[in-house]
This record gives C-alpha cells, sequence and structure tokens, in this order.
C-alpha cells in the first residue's frame, strides 16, 4: 500500500511526482527506446458485475439525499482507491524518466447540458489519502462541482487559460506550444496549468454511458503525465452462466482501460484488475476510511 510518510527529497524530484531510481536497465532505457506513451498503450477490458453495487447504492439512496449517489461515482472512487493501494498505477514517465504521481487524481469531462452546443467542462477529483469513505468524496466533490458549472454556469478548470490563448496567430500558438513541451519535458511546466488539466492526473475517465454511447478503447496522450484511460460504456443486462448451463441476466458496464505499459508488468496490472473486481463484488469496502487495506490474496 502507498504510504504517506515524508520522503527524501531526491535532486530529480518533480513538483508533481517523485523520482523513481533503483530501476533494472530495462525500464531505464525503454523510454528512449519504445517511444513515447501513445506507442505504448496496453488495452484491456473488463465487464463487471453491478448486482452488488446496486445493492450498496439503493441503501446510500435510502434517505433521498437531494443529490444521488450513481455508479459512476461508486467507479470512480474505485479507480482512485486501487491506484491508493497499487501504487506503480499511479506511476508516469516524463522527460524519460520515472515518477510517482503525489497526488491521487480522477479527471473526467462534465456537459453543462445534454444538447449539440453545450460546452464541456473539466473536472479533477482529488482523494484524501486520510479522510473519509471514498464514495462519500466523490460524490460531495461532484455535486459541488456540478453546481458549479450546470446551475451557476461558471467557467471552470483550464477552459479558462484557453480561452484566453485561442485566438492567438498560429505561428505564436507553434512557438508557445514548444515552449510549453519544453517546459514539460524539464518538469517545469506552470503548475497553474497543470492544477486544472485533465492530462496532468492519475486516471482520465470518460462516460459514454451517460450519452448511450459504447466503446472499448480511448488513446493516451503525449501531452501531460497521464498514463490510465478508462472509458465506461452503457449499463446493460448481460448473461452470467451457472455450472448446469442455466443463466440469468444481470446488470453490467463494461470498462475499456488504456495504461501505458512501461509503468508496470502484466502481473501487476492483472493484479490490480483482481482488486477492482473484489470491490465490485464487496461495495461496502468503498465506505470504510480511504487509507483502509483491502486484502484480496
Amino acid at each position: 500500500m502507498q504510504t504517506t510518510e515524508p520522503r527524501k527529497k531526491h535532486r530529480r524530484d518533480r513538483y508533481d511526482g517523485w523520482y523513481i531510481s533503483g530501476l533494472d536497465s530495462l525500464h531505464v532505457m525503454m523510454p528512449y527506446l519504445f517511444g513515447p506513451r501513445t506507442k505504448n498503450e496496453a488495452v484491456m477490458s473488463e465487464v463487471v458485475d453491478l448486482t452488488e453495487v446496486d445493492k450498496f447504492l439503493a441503501k446510500k439512496n435510502a434517505d433521498n439525499p437531494d443529490f444521488k449517489y450513481t455508479w459512476f461515482h461508486f467507479i470512480t472512487a474505485a479507480l482512485a482507491k486501487a491506484v491508493l493501494l497499487r501504487p506503480k498505477m499511479n506511476y508516469f514517465i516524463a522527460g524519460h524518466r520515472y515518477y510517482e504521481r503525489k497526488k491521487i487524481q480522477i479527471s473526467f469531462v462534465v456537459k453543462r447540458q445534454f444538447n449539440d452546443k453545450a460546452e464541456e467542462a473539466e473536472a479533477k477529483f482529488e482523494l484524501d489519502r486520510e479522510g473519509p469513505s471514498p464514495v462519500d468524496q466523490v460524490h460531495d466533490y461532484v455535486r459541488g462541482y456540478v453546481q458549479k458549472v450546470r446551475v451557476e454556469d461558471k467557467t471552470e478548470g483550464i477552459t479558462n487559460t484557453l480561452n484566453v490563448v485561442q485566438n492567438l496567430p498560429r505561428p505564436i500558438f507553434r512557438l508557445l506550444a514548444k515552449v510549453l513541451n519544453w517546459l514539460e519535458y524539464h518538469g517545469w511546466y506552470p503548475k497553474g496549468l497543470a492544477k486544472d488539466d485533465p492530462s496532468y492526473s492519475s486516471v482520465f475517465v470518460t462516460n459514454l454511458g451517460s450519452i448511450k454511447m459504447n466503446a472499448d478503447y480511448h488513446h493516451l496522450f503525449d501531452w501531460g503525465t497521464n498514463s490510465i484511460f478508462v472509458v465506461i460504456s452503457e449499463k446493460k443486462l448481460r448473461p452470467f452462466f451457472n455450472e448446469d448451463g442455466t443463466y440469468e441476466l444481470r446488470n453490467t458496464i463494461k470498462l475499456g482501460m488504456t495504461i501505458d505499459e512501461r509503468i508496470a508488468d502484466g502481473y501487476y496490472f492483472a493484479k490490480t484488475l483482481k482488486l477492482l473486481r473484489h470491490m465490485f463484488a464487496h461495495p461496502e469496502l468503498l465506505d470504510e476510511p480511504a487509507a483502509t487495506p483491502i486484502e484480496i490474496d
């Protein structure tokens, strides 16, 4: 499990990540030999049974809160908890070096209104490692954020910055992009810009199910430091077969995961998926304080 104990500073640390030293020679060379993040994508998909999650959410919503708990809140909380307990899932590569992200952040997009002309706003949830239940943390964050961007119609996040520079002449835009990429390579990218940029997060989530779409894959970006992209497809009934050949239909969701394969090995990814399955089968674990360990072996 990831620790919150103070770490010894290293001269190669970034403001957003701890430098990973002591790697084997293969991993040291991988960022130089295998190209950028988008050329090192490992793609996985997982169909998860929502039977127990639906029961869990029904209990959470029994008191009819003004803002309902949803399976999106649960999935986001489960991803944050998995990153907390499986620290290599919070690794990223920048400037040809490995780092462990100092924060656990899940980014996603909020549509202001469900119509063609409505703008999108980028949200970034940060898990409080020592805080209360992850699902409550996500629920409260989303409620506050949605209130801002939909009810108050406020512009949030990096959109404010983009609105300022969007009309620059193309040569200046190209020069600005080169400068920003150079700063990022050296770990000097401005904190004020990275703070709201969804590409600087542990996991980037797109909830296609909310707009009745299905997809298994979304590419990573060479921009930023995000190493994991998760696509949530539409909730649907799927058959689950018993040993005697009979089956029952259960509510499910398919998660499509794209991961920078350089941050960990296949066994580590497989065990992380096992942890996610366990949380879906035992959703009450996400009602425990965030730092509570989960045993799966």
